[in-house]
């Protein structure tokens, strides 16, 4: 559900737009002001215009989440937002084509840099995606770091106070995608680098080298932690509270490398700010000479020795640099001594040049990295960071020539807010009435006026030869500027200063449009003048430092410019200018930034203060314009959803035009004809009392309509809740019913399975008793036929016994007469078989016959057991199956078998799960086969699973990684037992871009040239038929080209389309050697066929056949390997020819000339 967002006329803390405060007055302004601050609503308006106060703590209105609520959203539709301004500018520059920019203004402290960022972050965040502008827009956000590091300093007003005026152009393209960026530094506060106020650093940067760099940097620095080290480094506040300047500098570091700062560009930067800080330790003392004149010496050559060394100088040229100064006219050349005033003045002036060209250079530096690389028109959105209005109780030359800047700004503010306000009044169709407003051109032409400005007299001055002082210059103010009504001076002629006690003599007043401010004349000369000898300029060209020369390019002894340099004063004019001409050219869109107070705390309002602020600023002016016509105005669709509850014919919807619906709703409500008129698509409405009536009005109906709502919604609710309590009643008694049915149901089940498990036992027992008598009946006959056939048996058994009595008998007289002869033939026997052995015999007749005896005994014991086992079995099998009749049916078997054959699978499902072999796809292992019936599925699921693996494994590979592969089995198929170079080319991975081409500035221009993807970028060895020798070359190869270009130069030397390489030629050896072989008749051909060397030979030829075999035509490139080939140089064709021979001078492969038909390439024996 989408939750609405509130608007600036919704539930207002005091009143969002300055314009609808009523009454206007300067104490009801900042009483609105402090009553939003309180509030924590830190962004108010004035028409267009954000005011920012700096609320100095942490607050969640800068998420993602709020980003995304004011994308695309109307200006006045949420609540007062610098968010809301950077839409409404990003969106006039994407859809409607006009260049923007966003003037942000204020002192010190108020917040410009920050409000700068976040106008910077949220364009980044709403602008389009990709790699190239994520890096763009990447880069635009961190110069931020870097130009705070060495343009920001602690001041006591503000702990990371800008002390350089910055303008950035950002370009983008049609889509509204950044491009690049443009950064303009105005006016660096350069003596801060020799002397700071107490209470205040010196720029971050020194203090952020000293505390986060390593002991090694620092070592090759020749610096050391101990602030108290450098004289040029204040101590009072070296550290501050909130600020860790040792992960400022590694912040620093990573965004000079994002930027594009090479490693060694650091290095030189590093050792210029080191350079500086050892300058500031260099001391003189006088010395006397014996003319008279006084001169200084160097007291401690020890600083010096290392600042040279630093910077490559010979010390004695610089030591000579600081004790004399050479003037040269036009026919002569005057050398004089520098006295230790005059030394140290020296020694400051570079110090602060150098610094100061030091920030120029590295504004440069990242303008080349960021910059814009189309030629095509780009739309630009400017942003302006620049120091506000500034009275302070010493003003200088710096406050004068910064109010200066603001004279411009506030005059080009108030014309285009004048031009803006009438061309809306123009486009609308409203009649234009003229605004009197105050015109602070006068003021302007009395400091930049070329002739009688004090700008220009004050060049005048210090061009002027002779004594030249302040008090001269100020002279000529008071002669020339005397009658100009917003000039003040007690030495002018105007009679009413004579008097006037606050106003020193060697001062003079200017009143600006936002007050009158002092300015003390000394130093104006000096600084306007910003003099740098001659001397030290030639010194700082001769040093051996890369970056020195083209930071002091004058010192050049050929190019000696006699011309005076142009000043300070001149150049901050003409800097001005071209701000002004540039921000004519724009939409301005306007972020006023104040300091709530002094102590940079939180939840503190310091009204005279803010108030002091708010009439520097000229936001009462601002106010004043944007009432003098309309104080309100607001298209149509949206003032009718917003007021059409006040009229009945236009609520709840109005299906007419927008603009007749407004018009009934004010005919309706009666407004006075005089306070609002119609526009071509806006309605304007003069005073802010009408507005303000309109929203009581709505505020009161919608009250009654909340009420309404809630009757309705609570009349729905009951209604919904008695429907819902009826459903829920009628679903419980269907549910009842249904309970008391079944369980009714299970009630006469039950008991019609007890009648019938009774009838069922009366049916089986009466079965049984029956069975059971013809079971008795037939045992009874058994035992009948039993007892008579017992008798029949007994009966023949006598007869056969008499018969065998009668038998017997003759038996027995026989045996007798048998006994009686064998006791005989015994007796006989005995004695010859001497008793003992007989009696052994007998006896082991005896106890075998015992044992047969004891056997057949256990047996038929054993018997007996095992037929009770037996019969015991079949009985509890019967009884079994007796009790468990009933709960079989005649598929039991079949049931018993199924649910047999479903465990052995899941035993061995279970088994091969936790025995599967691993998931690498050479791994031939598989458990083995648990049962003969199995076979079949067993080989299937190895099939099966080896499938799977080989899949899972393949779906780990990225489309990069497969592109690779693909790349590797090409060459596989190409080289592969041909080449004897491949073998070792397989562990290497194909890199592709081995130059980085992308990233390396040094190949920028080449890279720009290419228009496609590169492909391959390597350095190659272009081979010369008339030596054999190599030409280092850049090849570069792409879908449709293949580029050569000089490695030093990125000069392209040629270019060959694919469609014209007919086939590649490479040897069987262990070399690198390829031939490019051209279509005949081709453009490309003119020259002949290419000769080259690589390192990468196998993934350069994969590539060019890979490429090729993708073409459009379909035709492959053919790769010939052989030993011997031909090559085509213009119109002669010579034999390259490899043969095997040993590494000459530590060498590998030679190529050598033997005759005009043969070059003879020497390949070392491979081990």
């Amino acid at each position: 559900m989408e939750v609405k967002t509130k608007s600036l006329l919704d539930n207002m803390i005091g009143v969002g737009d300055m314009v609808l405060l009523e009454p206007l007055s300067e104490d009801s302004f900042i009483e609105n002001l402090r009553k939003r601050f309180d509030h924590n609503e830190i962004y108010t308006y004035i028409g267009s215009v954000v005011i920012s106060m700096n609320p100095y703590k942490s607050m969640l209105i800068y998420s993602p989440e709020k980003v995304e609520e004011y994308r695309n959203r109307n200006f006045y539709e949420l609540s007062p937002h610098i968010y809301a301004l950077a839409d409404e500018a990003y969106r006039s520059l994407r859809d409607q084509d006009k260049d923007q920019c966003i003037l942000i203004t204020g002192e010190s402290g108020a917040g410009k840099t920050e409000a700068s960022k976040l106008v910077m972050s949220y364009v980044a965040a709403v602008c389009g995606k990709g790699q190239e502008v994520n890096k763009v827009k990447e880069q635009l956000l961190q110069s931020n770091p870097v130009l705070e590091a060495f343009g920001n300093a602690k001041t006591v007003r503000n702990d990371n106070s800008s002390r350089f005026g910055k303008y950035m152009d950002i370009e983008f393209d049609f889509k509204g995608d950044p491009l690049g960026g443009v950064i303009s530094n105005y006016l660096l506060e350069k003596s801060r680098v020799v002397k700071q106020p107490r209470g205040e650093r010196n720029f971050h940067i020194f203090y952020q080298l000293l505390s986060g760099a390593s002991d090694d940097t620092l070592k090759k620095l020749k610096l050391e932690r101990d602030f108290s080290k450098y004289n040029y480094l204040s101590l009072d506040s070296a550290v501050v509270n909130g600020l860790d300047d040792a992960t400022s500098f590694r912040t620093v570091r990573n965004a000079m490398q994002i930027v594009g700062f090479m490693e060694d560009e650091v290095q030189s930067v590093l050792e210029l700010v080191a350079a500086v800080l050892k300058l500031g330790n260099i001391e003189f003392k006088p010395e006397s000479r014996c003319n008279g004149t006084d001169e200084s010496r160097v007291k401690d050559k020890n600083d010096l020795k290392e600042m040279c060394e630093l910077l490559g100088i010979e010390q004695s040229v610089l030591e000579r640099a600081f004790s004399y100064r050479t003037v040269e006219a036009k026919l002569e050349k005057v050398s004089t001594t520098l006295n230790v005033a005059q030394a140290y003045y020296a020694r400051d002036a570079l110090a602060k040049n150098l610094y100061s060209r030091l920030f120029s250079w590295i504004v440069t530096r990242i303008n080349e990295s960021i910059k814009a690389q189309a030629k095509t028109r780009h739309k630009v959105m400017g942003v302006l960071d620049i120091y506000g209005f500034e009275i302070f109780d010493d003003n200088s030359f710096e406050q004068f020539i910064i109010n200066y800047c603001n004279e411009k700004l506030q005059q080009i503010f108030i014309e285009l807010t004048l031009r803006e306000e009438q061309e809306e009044y123009i486009r609308e169709g409203i009649e234009w009435t003229n605004i009197e407003y105050f015109n602070n051109a006068i003021i302007c032409d009395l400091i930049e006026n070329h002739q009688n400005g004090i700008l220009a007299m004050l060049d005048e001055e210090c061009l002027r030869p002779g004594t030249v002082t302040d008090e001269t210059f100020l002279d000529k103010l008071n002669t020339v500027c005397a009658e100009h009504q917003h000039f003040e001076s007690r030495s002018s002629k105007n009679s009413k200063f004579l008097t006037d006690h606050s106003l020193p003599h060697s001062c003079f007043r200017i009143q600006h449009y936002a007050g009158k401010v002092l300015y003390r004349v000394e130093g104006f000369v000096d600084k306007n003048n910003d003099l740098l000898y001659r001397d030290l300029s030639q010194a700082m060209y001769k040093a051996n430092h890369s970056l020195i020369k083209h930071l002091f390019p004058e010192g050049n002894p050929a190019k000696v410019n006699l011309k005076r340099p142009p000043t300070a004063g001149f150049q901050f004019k003409a800097s001005v200018g071209t701000l002004m001409r540039n921000l004519q050219t724009k939409n301005p869109n306007y972020i006023r930034c104040i300091k709530p107070n002094d102590k940079k705390a939180p939840h503190i309002f310091t009204e005279s203060l803010v108030c002091h602020q708010v009439r520097y600023l000229g936001l009462m002016e601002n106010v004043r314009v944007r009432r003098a016509g309309y104080a309100f105005r607001q298209a149509y669709e949206p003032c009718l959803e917003r007021y059409k509850m006040l009229c009945k014919r236009t609520w709840p919807h109005w299906r007419g035009p927008a603009r007749e619906g407004v018009e009934m709703l004010m005919a309706d409500l009666q407004v006075p004809a005089e306070e609002f008129s119609y526009g071509r698509s806006k309605i304007f409405i003069r005073n802010p009392r009408t507005l303000f009536f309109l929203e009581e009005r709505r505020r009161q109906c919608l009250q009654d309509l909340a009420t309404l709502i809630q009757k309705i919604y609570r009349g729905w609710k009951c209604r919904t809740h008695f429907l819902l309590l009826k459903k829920s009643q009628i679903v419980v008694a269907a549910w009842y019913r249904r309970y008391a049915q079944e369980k009714k149901y299970l009630k006469i089940k039950r008991a019609t399975t007890v009648v019938q498990s009774y009838t069922r036992g009366w049916q089986a027992r009466k079965l049984l008793r029956e069975l059971k008598h013809q079971k008795r009946c037939k045992e009874a006959v058994t035992t009948i036929a039993a007892y008579w056939h017992g008798t029949q048996a007994r009966m023949e058994l006598r007869r056969l016994k008499q018969e065998v009595l009668n038998k017997h008998a003759v038996t027995v007289i026989w045996a007798y007469w048998q006994g009686t002869k064998a006791r005989r033939e015994l007796r006989q026997l005995k004695e010859a078989a001497r008793n003992k052995h007989a009696v052994s015999v007998i006896w082991a007749g005896w106890q075998g016959t015992k044992a047969r005896r004891e056997l057949r005994r256990l047996k038929e014991e054993a018997r007996r057991k095992h037929a009770v086992a037996v019969i015991w079995a079949y009985w509890k099998g019967l009884k079994v199956r007796r009790e468990y009749r009933k709960f079989f049916r005649a598929n039991a078997g079949k049931k018993i078998y199924n649910f047999t054959i479903q465990r052995i699978m899941q035993k061995y499902f279970l088994g091969l799960k936790s025995t599967l072999p691993s998931m690498s796809p050479i791994d031939k292992n598989w458990p083995v086969r648990p049962y003969i019936f199995l076979d079949g599925v067993h080989t299937e699921l190895r099939r099966i699973f080896h499938l799977w693996r080989c899949k899972k494994y393949r779906s780990r590979f990225t489309e990069e990684k497969k592109a690779v592969y693909e790349e590797k089995l090409e060459a596989s198929e190409l080289f592969k037992d041909k080449k004897a170079l491949y073998p070792s080319s397989v562990s290497q991975p194909f890199k592709g871009d081995y130059l980085e081409i992308s990233k390396n500035p040094k190949y920028q221009k080449l890279n720009s040239s290419v228009d496609e993807k590169v492909l391959l970028a390597d350095v190659v060895n272009k081979i010369n038929r008339a030596n054999g020798k190599g030409a280092t070359r850049i090849l570069l190869l792409t879908k449709k080209n293949v580029v050569l270009a000089d490695q030093k130069t990125g000069q392209v030397k040629a270019s060959v389309a694919l469609p014209d390489l007919t086939s590649v030629s490479v040897s069987t050896q262990n070399d690198g050697f390829f031939a490019l072989r051209l279509k005949e008749g081709s453009a490309s051909a003119v020259k002949g066929d290419f000769l080259l060397s690589s390192e990468h030979l196998i993934e350069t030829i994969t590539k060019l056949h890979h490429i090729g075999s993708a073409g459009s035509d379909g035709e492959q490139l053919n790769v010939d390997i052989a030993d011997e080939f031909l090559v085509q140089f213009k119109q002669d064709k010579v034999c390259v020819k490899f043969i095997q021979g040993a590494p000459k001078n530590g060498n590998g492969v030679s190529c050598k000339r033997k005759n005009n038909r043969l070059l003879e390439v020497s390949v070392p024996a491979s081990a």
